[in-house]
């Protein structure tokens, strides 16, 4: 589960350590049900032998309110760096306030790029209806829109930008390939929404081939993200490892997770040059805290996936294969209890002891898992960085505020503009509307206004400048530019819906 990138001038990966060296891990304990579910996973890898240091840092609501916005310290930022293990419970982002993410901040700001989340069926032991579903979800965690870059730029209008880079999508796919690769897994499948945003998802999808013809010893394909959605839905036995762009792989993870039984038993592995997160996929459920009720399985087969990740795999697959015999037995919490297949409901700590007391114990029915044979890092060479293209810059879309029609709005900077610049386009919600727009179009008060070059190949920051001054002396409210280039002769902006 480790990944290193060459050359060998990136943090160390941890080593497979003796028994008698206990590996320092940071631990958060979290919010909700997280102390519950934390101390219970603890207490089951203390049990099977785990050799751990645990260090605990607190992050999350408490720090919150104490006025830090970010939801961590400075200090704890460098536990974090020094252990580069983190096992985390889930953790309550308080609602309002502009809070962000502490999950996307600590993925982001530790350059861990790939979630990697185990999806599997474990009839009929967990109700399911696809008891041959084995899948993992590899997806994106750094890029996409949860680069949380957001806007409110007129009184109807908000925007959050989409963010991806060749680089960062180079990185995830070819992560999970080699993992494919590593892991026996022999198809790699990829989702995206190409045929609407053609630059970035298909940026993702143009990379995929790419990488994909490194391997062809592993069959891939590509699916758009709704009908792929749905196809995983219906028959997910027909994928085996899926890489998406953040926000697809955010939603798609959750339902491969719900319907291989449960949302509570999806552990996930945050993985990255410098280090590795590992927590259940679930939220902090605050509703049901204190009541020893939640089901710690998630966060336990996490912790299960940290111990191989610092080579304590003989100790993870003692823990899996007691957790299949307990799930065998019909030993289950309240979520995915069924009079068909259990016997009666275990509060979170009673399922942790029945876990413990079948520790050396492997499943009769339930595949029994194997210790990972692999402890070394998967190696990922560094993402290519291409020769810069030829860059011309051949005009400006001119956001603007106004109230006004489009065609009032369109006279107004007919007016205004002047060379080498001509109004070409104006649309709304990317819709065009100018010229020749059509009455039914619903329009809000954000327009965006194109003027490209008359005649010459390329245009600069001072006829920009000029125009944004002459926009200006005409009293338009624009409130955002967004250059308009040609790479290489090819345009780098999208026409307008209906140009």
């Amino acid at each position: 589960m480790n990944v290193q990138l060459k050359p060998k001038d990136v943090a160390t990966p941890a080593p497979h350590h003796n028994r008698a060296v206990k590996t320092p891990v940071t631990v958060a304990y979290g919010n909700g049900i997280g102390p519950e579910i934390m101390s219970a996973s603890l207490e089951v890898l203390e049990a099977a032998g785990a050799q751990l240091d645990i260090l605990p840092i607190e992050v999350g609501e408490r720090v919150y309110r104490s006025g830090v916005t970010s939801g961590i310290e400075d200090q704890t930022w460098d536990v974090l760096r020094q252990t580069k293990v983190f096992y985390k419970a889930p953790i309550s982002t308080p609602q309002g306030g502009g809070f962000k993410s502490l999950n996307v901040t600590i993925r982001k700001s530790l350059g861990l790029f790939a979630n990697v989340r185990p999806c599997q069926s474990f009839s009929p032991f967990v109700a399911t209806k696809h008891p041959a579903m084995d899948m993992v979800i590899i997806r994106e965690n750094e890029e996409d829109l949860y680069a949380g870059i957001e806007h409110r730029q007129t009184d109807e209008v908000y925007q959050c930008l989409k963010l991806i880079t060749r680089p960062g999508c180079e990185r995830i796919i070819r992560y999970a390939f080699e993992y494919a690769r590593t892991h026996d897994r022999h198809r790699v499948s990829c989702f995206t929404k190409d045929n609407i945003m053609k630059m970035t998802d298909g940026l993702f999808h143009k990379v995929f081939d790419e990488v994909a013809a490194d391997y062809p010893d592993i069959w891939h394909d590509h699916r758009i993200v709704d009908i792929g959605t749905a196809r995983l839905a219906d028959s997910p036995e027909e994928f085996d490892v899926v890489v998406l762009p953040n926000l697809y792989g955010d939603i798609v993870s959750d339902v491969a997770a719900q319907i291989s039984g449960s949302v509570g038993l999806a552990p996930s592995a945050n993985i990255g040059e410098h280090g590795a997160m590992f927590e259940a996929i679930h939220g902090s459920a605050p509703d049901l805290a204190g009541e020893n009720l939640a089901n710690p399985s998630g966060l336990l087969l996490a912790g299960a996936m940290m111990l191989e990740h610092i080579g304590q795999g003989e100790v993870a697959c003692k823990i899996k294969n007691a957790w299949l015999k307990t799930i065998e037995d019909g030993f289950h919490t309240f979520d995915v209890h069924s009079e068909e297949s259990s016997g009666d409901a275990l509060g979170t700590k009673e399922f942790a002891l029945a876990v413990i007391d079948r520790l050396g114990e492997h499943p009769v029915q339930l595949a029994p898992a194997a210790a990972a044979p692999r402890t070394t890092p998967i190696e990922l060479r560094p993402p290519e960085r291409r020769s810069p293209a030829k860059k011309e810059m051949v005009g400006i879309d001119v956001f603007v505020h106004s109230r006004k029609s489009a065609d009032e709005i369109a006279y107004a900077l007919n007016k205004a503009v002047g060379e080498p610049f001509a109004l070409t386009l104006i649309t709304n919600r990317g819709v065009k509307v100018w010229p020749n727009g059509l009455p039914e179009t619903f329009c809000t008060d954000h327009w965006r206004c194109r003027f490209l070059t008359k005649s010459s190949p390329a245009v600069t920051n001072r006829d920009v400048v000029d125009l944004i001054r002459r926009l200006t002396d005409a009293k338009i409210d624009f409130i955002k530019t967004e250059h308009l280039f040609n790479f290489d002769g090819e345009p780098g902006y999208s026409l307008g819906q209906g140009q």
